[in-house]
């Protein structure tokens, strides 16, 4: 009886002790706090007291509450976290001055040099205002993306969702902002909005104090309104042996629960209020079960969990290093005998009472649960749909999720064939030895549904050679799947801009494919049972089989409309560099703004070059522009592919180039129908093979000619732009989704 009475004393001694340990942050014998705000070791104030000079911290101690200044980068610290961040204060925040030409533009911080970078997980590029169009460059020439915010006088919407203000999505590592913007709307006032990077909880919350702000939301302007706070990460490159015992590393941003859970027992960890923003870039920390510095020599400090009742459950509790157990004061054996012998016949009662009513049971929860997603999915929705349209249902497959499972090994990640803005494509083999490609889309919300419906509908209505194929769905898993066809050969984007070597594509297979898509939007706008616009043609979106004849594919932004309707109004949705600048500034498409898609497709074929490039600076990124100019120029074969030059006919070349002026004019009207187009692509080819084309494309050309600004250049408004993204494809590795 006498040890574990000793035992005892020793555990309350060793208690008694943890309880009194103080938690310190900074290096001994240096301030911890300047003012109100924590300064945790590596930071420190003065060179003595910080790890080096990039975590020198500055605290003037001539004012009541001083402020601490981070000596490396020049600005003032809202609070600094171990876990790897830091708030700051950004200042100024200026207005823009309205400007109709498009200017260069820097914020006056630069973080080039030090450990800091600016967190793209807590922070975004705010255009607060619809009178700019903003595009951010990562450096000098990179463009990451763009945004530009609708007009709204009478909106209250302070979300900034796009309307009189929109968020670009920031890269990674960034250490300098630089972007451009030009003004787009007249404005009586000399100020055009603010761009700023911000926190995105502050932006959300604490900006709308300021009134000016929120009294002209489409062209805001507040005198007081002159700093934001911004979310900075920092690393710290220390040798393990420095570190305390007890304490773990990241090495990408992965969360504590999955990398530093050693222990038995599991509970909210407890993380002090400074240190509530978490690095995604490699960072230190306490282990569970502990808590403080972990860049200091017995920093982190044991966690007394029996001390507070909402970290355990025990009756009684022991607190152990770095976790606890509980022990009942009284026959604490005898106890757990004989609660473990009751717990084994429960348990046989249970097994033996649940035996027989297991099989039913899952069988029930497995149908309501499929019951569930198909309804969740839009089955019902889309059955209602199918049924009303002439083709019907039997046409449309309905998948199990067993089968589709099974035909992409469990969604295994070899399978992947791409991923795009809608979902995810895997390859699968389906049980008679059919190849397919399976589409899992992203979670469906109740808004999104009509986008998901929408390409099923279209696509089950749609039998054309030049057009991928639906197999069919199943809608009856968490997010719904679609099965297409399995198309071999990657996209037309991948065979233009990063050619196969030993199978290059030849003027021949250029014109074919331009007859195939013009077909297959032909017969989309006037041989389907209801017209159908596509709204994305794009390169990307073009799939070449096996015997490389081109298949359009991805219409979840298509829509159908009744045959005497010329057009529809909608939110701005599509492609930079193939969007149609009439379709952008009055929101309503039309079968016309299909064609100069496929105008821009068209100029991709006979050039070589991107829909949207850099390079392009001196007449617009705009390969549309380009193209318009150097015709207006007479310097058209200045600019084609030279495989074009070297294989065609000159008079061949000709009439496509002059076909594609159309196709890309200014005023929708003028522009050819994609009947029409397809025509002349089967007359250039009847021409080619002998017989005589009589055409005059010089008639009244001074109509076609085309006023070239640099206004022509449209952003997406459906958020931040992303250019030049490439999808790795080998020869059975195709994209079905936009890249």
């Amino acid at each position: 009886m006498r040890l574990p009475l000793i035992l005892q004393i020793i555990s309350s001694l060793c208690l008694t002790t943890t309880m009194v340990v103080a938690i310190f942050w900074s290096k001994p014998g240096c301030p911890e706090k300047c003012g109100n705000v924590t300064i945790p070791y590596p930071f420190g104030i003065g060179p003595a007291c910080s790890a080096n000079s990039s975590f020198v911290v500055i605290c003037p101690n001539d004012t009541i509450s001083p402020k601490p200044i981070l000596s490396s980068i020049n600005m003032e610290a809202f609070s600094i976290s171990v876990l790897g961040t830091a708030i700051v204060k950004l200042q100024p925040v200026s207005p823009m001055n309205c400007s109709d030409k498009r200017k260069n533009q820097s914020l006056e911080i630069s973080l080039v040099g030090s450990p800091f970078t600016i967190s793209d997980y807590y922070n975004s590029l705010v255009n607060l205002g619809c009178h700019n169009t903003v595009f951010l460059y990562a450096n000098k020439t990179s463009l990451t993306g763009g945004c530009l915010a609708i007009c709204d006088d009478k909106s209250t919407d302070t979300t900034c969702n796009g309307v009189n203000c929109c968020q670009i999505t920031l890269p990674t590592g960034l250490q300098e902002i630089q972007y451009t913007y030009q003004s787009i709307n007249s404005t009586n006032n000399s100020f055009c909005g603010y761009v700023f990077p911000a926190y995105d909880k502050w932006f959300q919350e604490d900006y709308k104090r300021f009134k000016g702000l929120q009294s002209n939301l489409s062209n805001p302007f507040d005198k007081e309104f002159g700093y934001a706070p911004l979310v900075l990460e920092w690393e710290f490159d220390v040798p393990s042996y420095k570190l305390s015992d007890y304490a773990c590393c990241t090495s990408d941003g992965t969360s504590y629960s999955d990398f530093c859970n050693k222990f038995e027992h599991s509970y909210n960890w407890y993380i002090p209020s400074e240190n509530d923003y978490v690095s995604q870039t490699p960072y230190c920390g306490c282990g569970e079960g502990f808590e403080g510095n972990p860049y200091l020599p017995e920093g982190c400090i044991d966690i007394d969990e029996c001390s507070n009742a909402t970290l355990n459950k025990c009756k009684k509790c022991i607190n152990t290093i770095g976790s606890f157990h509980c022990a009942d004061h009284k026959n604490g054996s005898r106890v757990k005998i004989l609660i473990s012998i009751g717990s084994v016949f429960g348990a046989l009662i249970l097994l033996l009472g649940s035996w027989k009513s297991t099989k039913a049971i899952k069988k029930r929860i497995k149908t309501n649960q499929k019951r569930k997603f198909f309804k969740h999915n839009g089955g019902l929705l889309l059955e209602q749909q199918l049924s009303s349209s002439d083709n019907g249902l039997h046409k449309t497959k309905l998948f199990s999720s067993k089968e589709l499972a099974q035909a992409t090994d469990r969604y295994n990640e070899n399978r992947i064939l791409g991923r795009g803005g809608q979902g995810t494509v895997y390859k699968g083999m389906l049980t008679d030895g059919r190849i397919v490609a399976v589409k899992k889309s992203k979670r469906v919300d109740e808004g999104d549904l009509e986008v998901f419906i929408n390409e099923v509908v279209i696509l089950s209505q749609i039998n054309h050679r030049n057009i991928v194929k639906l197999l069919g769905c199943c809608l009856e898993t968490e997010v719904p799947l679609l099965v297409y066809e399995f198309i071999p050969n990657c996209t037309l984007f991948q065979h233009i801009h990063d050619p196969n070597e030993g199978f290059p594509l030849s003027w021949e297979m250029r014109l074919r494919i331009a007859r195939d898509v013009a077909g297959a939007l032909s017969y989309l706008h006037f041989a389907a049972s209801t017209p159908i616009y596509h709204r994305d043609i794009k390169s990307t979106n073009i799939l070449l089989d096996d015997k490389y004849q081109a298949k359009v594919s991805d219409f979840g932004t298509s829509r159908s409309v009744a045959i005497d309707q010329t057009h529809f109004t909608t939110r701005i949705l599509g492609t930079y560099g193939y969007l149609d600048p009439e379709y952008f500034q009055s929101s309503q498409f039309t079968e016309k703004s299909d064609v100069y898609s496929f105008g821009v497709v068209m100029v991709e074929l006979l050039t070589g070059e991107k829909a949207i490039s850099s390079i392009r600076a001196e007449v617009g990124r705009s390969l549309a522009t380009h193209f318009l100019h150097s015709m207006d120029e007479n310097h058209l074969f200045d600019i084609l592919d030279a495989r074009v030059i070297k294989e065609g006919n000159k008079d061949e070349i000709v009439a496509v180039a002059e076909l594609c002026r159309r196709c890309l004019h200014l005023n929708g009207k003028r522009r050819p129908t994609m009947k029409e187009v397809a025509i002349e692509l089967e007359g250039i080819q009847t021409f080619k093979e002998g017989s005589v084309l009589v055409q005059n494309h010089d008639e009244n050309r001074e109509n076609h000619s085309i006023e070239i600004a640099e206004s022509y250049e449209f952003p997406s408004i459906s958020g931040s732009i992303p250019l030049d993204n490439k999808t790795a494809c080998s020869d059975d590795q195709p994209l079905l989704d936009e890249p």
